[in-house]
């Protein structure tokens, strides 16, 4: 798959026949970071069965993490000692998602080459970020894996495919393919069924791709074919970064030639169609912590009308605090989307308000709980429609940080492959 950038990889598996996948398998590691009750109930669910859980550092303990990262890794390194894993040479697997509203998401797990991606904004590869990188983001995570010798993806990139002629194509051939695994997910997270695809499906996935990167798909879709556009970054954005931060850190240790057949050269990851019916965006909504509603509800109307755009549309917000809520309708936003407009008057007004803090919530029960706090202000927005992010992404670079999530929390890929890292 020269052209393509995705390629089979060498995954390892447990042996579900005697092991309990729904406690094996947990969620991304970047989900309910503001409600630690979820992993407190995941930990007492697993309890002392082998789970993932144990091999992946769950983003509201980050700061812990050095007392978390040597166990993570002794974890790692033991189950491969005592054989727990079997290996799956050259594989793809087709991946059956039950969400959690019955719907069925499919998708394509194997490894993308990290030569072939950039997190800089400016960057024009096949492999595209759709949202701004926050730099001082990276090092924490790089800290996890650095010495680790596995990686377990909650990548998720997105192919712009209508016709569904890779992943779909394959899913119509699904009985031909050896099952590996079918198991409920934790903690109401649906159900998940994958199977390893045959010779003939690695094949046929390789021309389809060859065929979605030619010069003639891409200038119908994106108007030109000078730089091929064949993944964004769905879910798991900073996670790439902080492979591809790790691989040039070698690469500069190594050198080019030595780096070219290193294993983290490659990172693991799902791909999913962005037509698929079952995937949904959902808006990321932002709360602020030791704010005043009615004070920074005004400066948010002050800083649009600052900055407004002539030509952008009216955007409205609902502003949640305590019991109360406000809609907040600016005539023209600063952004061609809602979220680049509050985002952009949140990254300014901390700078004058040190004190306060923003975290990034994926739906909108969650935030009006945390709105609810004292000193809380959630805002609320409509989000942008899916079928809008690869021109924009070809058309004007990375989309503000944290714009779009796929789906609800539960919906999120769970932690299930794994790929050795380290030589």
């Amino acid at each position: 798959m020269k052209h393509t950038c995705f390629y089979p990889a060498s995954m390892l598996l447990p042996d579900f026949s005697s092991c309990d996948g729904e406690r094996y398998a947990c969620i991304a590691c970047d989900q309910f970071t503001a409600e630690p009750e979820y992993w407190k109930e995941a930990e007492e669910f697993v309890g002392g069965a082998p789970s993932a859980l144990r091999m992946i550092l769950p983003e509201s303990f980050l700061g812990e993490r050095a007392e978390r990262i040597p166990l993570i890794n002794a974890e790692m390194r033991r189950l491969m000692s005592v054989g727990f894993f079997h290996t799956l040479p050259d594989s793809m697997i087709l991946v059956e998602r039950t969400c959690p509203d019955g719907r069925c998401r499919l998708g394509l797990v194997g490894m993308v080459d990290l030569e072939a991606y950039s997190y800089e904004k400016d960057a024009v590869l096949p492999i595209r970020a759709t949202e701004g990188t926050v730099l001082e983001r990276i090092p924490p995570r790089v800290e996890i894996r650095r010495e680790a010798p596995l990686e377990l993806p909650h990548i998720m990139l997105l192919l712009d495919d209508p016709e569904g002629t890779v992943i779909e194509a394959q899913e119509k051939r699904r009985a031909s393919f050896t099952p590996l695994y079918d198991f409920d997910l934790m903690l109401g997270g649906g159900h998940i069924r994958g199977s390893r695809l045959d010779n003939a499906g690695l094949l046929a996935v390789e021309a389809a791709l060859e065929a979605l990167s030619s010069p003639e798909a891409q200038e119908k879709k994106y108007g030109s074919s000078d730089h091929p556009f064949l993944f964004a970054v769905g879910d798991g954005n900073h996670s790439l970064a902080t492979a591809k931060a790790c691989y040039e850190a070698i690469k500069a240790a190594i050198g080019k030639e030595a780096a070219a057949g290193h294993p983290a050269r490659f990172a693991l990851c799902e791909i999913v169609n962005l037509h698929d019916p079952a995937l949904d965006f959902e808006p990321i909504y932002r709360v602020v912590f030791g704010a005043d509603r009615r004070e920074i509800a005004d400066a948010f109307r002050a800083y649009a009308a600052s900055h407004a755009t002539p030509g952008y549309p009216a955007e409205t917000f609902t502003v949640v605090s305590g019991t109360r809520e406000e809609v907040l309708t600016l005539p023209h936003g600063t952004h061609v989307q809602p979220i680049g407009t509050l985002q952009a008057f949140l990254d300014d007004y901390l700078l004058s308000h040190p004190g306060l803090t923003v975290d990034y919530i994926h739906d909108e029960a969650s935030l009006r709980a945390l709105a609810s706090q004292p000193g809380a202000v959630g805002f609320l927005f409509s989000g942008m429609k899916k079928e809008e992010l690869f021109p924009a992404i070809a058309a004007n670079g990375p989309l503000p940080r944290k714009t779009f999530s796929m789906g609800h929390a539960r919906d999120k890929r769970y932690y299930l492959e794994a790929r050795r890292i380290r030589p």
